[in-house]
């Protein structure tokens, strides 16, 4: 019997041949299953996935500079709601960064404190923002040569009038108040906006050394006197009370253990935030990337959010931060600040 013209050993051999195209493919794809699992399995990834399903204190890294992290805060809070997760070591390494994200990391440690036991473990520095992070936890440990302190606020602008004037460019404006989008990179402040500027980081600062005088039980005169925006080692700030005690890692899990019950056969396992392609283009957010978006397009050239992620690469990550900034300013990277040379 025919099939749309064809004869039955015609029609048999197609049908033979889908069946092998269909087992090949099958076959490619759990190939291809197979080996990405292989990958994964070789790069560590499902590495403790078993052991988080048991009591153990997670350990969170948080390091470089400090944004308004989404992910990390929905981090902390699931770590409150895990019953394996019986104590929670922050890793921190941070120069500081923008004084929003410090303020949100820091309620996010107080809400998961009410839920599980919290205590920092400082690396290469805790400063500013990190400091005010660090702060939130039950105790701090540091290397002696850690940096710790920085407390205090900033508030940037660039004023580019000058080299406005050299290539004949002539910004003019309409506003509908002296004091509004000021101040303007576009000419000169005027007292009065620095005056509102002023005000701004006096409020956000008096904030800042209300945090660390509660949470380090300071009196209000110890607090401001600290909060001058010196660094000092580990060892300094465990002589003036910013830290608690010389340590690692390990030696906050055996305070964890001594002090909160921890059990102590509890394994330390990292934890990490889950992101998304757009938490690494959110990245490129900020005055910064807008400047440069402007420029491009001023000569010709195509922009996307994407294409500035070469350029941050090449410039100081505080570049890329808007608003208040909490944040040491030593070299180009928090590496830097703690080179000895």
């Amino acid at each position: 019997m025919a099939l749309s013209g064809l004869s039955t050993d015609a029609v048999i051999d197609r049908r033979k041949l889908k069946r092998r195209i269909t087992f090949w493919r099958i076959a490619a794809l759990l190939l291809l299953s197979a080996t990405t699992l292989a990958v994964l399995s070789a790069a560590g990834f499902f590495e403790g996935l078993g052991k988080k399903s048991l009591d153990h204190v997670a350990e969170v890294e948080i390091s470089g500079v400090i944004t308004n992290d989404q992910p990390m805060i929905e981090l902390l809070g699931d770590l409150g709601d895990n019953d394996a997760v019986k104590g929670v070591i922050l890793n921190i390494s941070s120069p500081g960064g923008s004084t929003v994200g410090g303020e949100a990391l820091f309620e996010a440690v107080l809400s998961l404190r009410e839920k599980k036991p919290v205590v920092t473990s400082v690396g290469t520095l805790a400063a500013s923002a990190g400091y005010m992070i660090a702060a939130a936890s039950e105790r701090i440990f540091v290397r002696r040569s850690s940096i710790v302190g920085s407390i205090g606020v900033i508030f940037q602008y660039g004023e580019v009038s000058k080299l406005l004037d050299k290539i004949g460019v002539e910004m003019n404006e309409v506003k509908s108040a002296p004091l509004k989008a000021e101040p303007s990179p576009f000419h000169p402040t005027s007292p009065e906006a620095r005056e509102m500027i002023e005000n701004v980081v006096a409020d956000t600062y008096q904030w800042f050394i209300d945090i660390v005088a509660e949470q380090r039980g300071f009196t209000p005169l110890k607090a401001r006197g600290l909060a001058d925006g010196s660094i000092f080692t580990g060892s300094q700030g465990l002589e003036n009370g910013l830290v608690d005690e010389i340590g690692d890692k390990y030696a906050a899990k055996a305070w964890l253990v001594a002090e909160k019950d921890v059990p102590e056969d509890s394994e330390i396992l990292e934890w990490e935030p889950k992101r998304s392609s757009g938490d690494l283009l959110a990245a490129n957010s900020g005055w910064a990337s807008a400047v440069i978006g402007f420029v491009a397009r001023s000569l010709g050239l195509d922009f996307a959010p994407v294409g500035t992620g070469i350029i941050r690469g090449a410039l100081p990550e505080r570049l890329f931060l808007d608003g208040l900034i909490s944040m040491l300013h030593i070299g180009n990277t928090a590496r830097d600040a703690a080179t000895i040379r």
